[in-house]
């Protein structure tokens, strides 16, 4: 008689067991992947499509990266429109190729590339001269 309920209680256990380790690999799947431009990344495309993708504008790259430092002069930024200010530093740095290095490398208290990591050089460039009027 205790052979049955035995059995049963058996199976139930095993049936548990196999939930409990599917939900335990299931919690335990990584969040996220690295990937490499250029590489296949499966299940990425949806990511990599909602990033954007095409040219950004110099006025959507300066109103998004640059217009918080840039637009007040904060910690000693050239302001926007004060073609002086710029000229004064592209004529220590080497013109305006000189500017767009140091905007790359960062300098001071500018990180590198003033936060916009996927912008190109052509596109920081082109922010530079919108902001310098050079």
């Amino acid at each position: 008689m205790l052979a049955v309920p035995a059995a049963v209680f058996a199976l139930w256990a095993m049936s548990a067991t196999a939930a409990t380790n599917d939900e335990i690999a299931k919690r335990l799947e990584p969040v996220g992947q690295v990937c490499v431009q250029g590489q296949e990344c499966k299940g990425m495309a949806v990511a990599a499509t909602a990033g954007g993708g095409g040219a950004k504008t110099p006025d959507e790259i300066i109103a998004k990266h640059c217009n918080a430092c840039h637009g007040s002069g904060l910690l000693g930024a050239p302001k926007i429109g004060d073609t002086a200010a710029w000229k004064e530093r592209a004529d220590h740095q080497g013109g305006l190729d000189g500017i767009l290095a140091k905007a790359i490398t960062g300098i001071n208290a500018m990180p590198p590339k003033g936060t916009c990591a996927d912008c190109s050089d052509d596109e920081l460039k082109g922010a530079i001269k919108k902001m310098s009027g050079l």
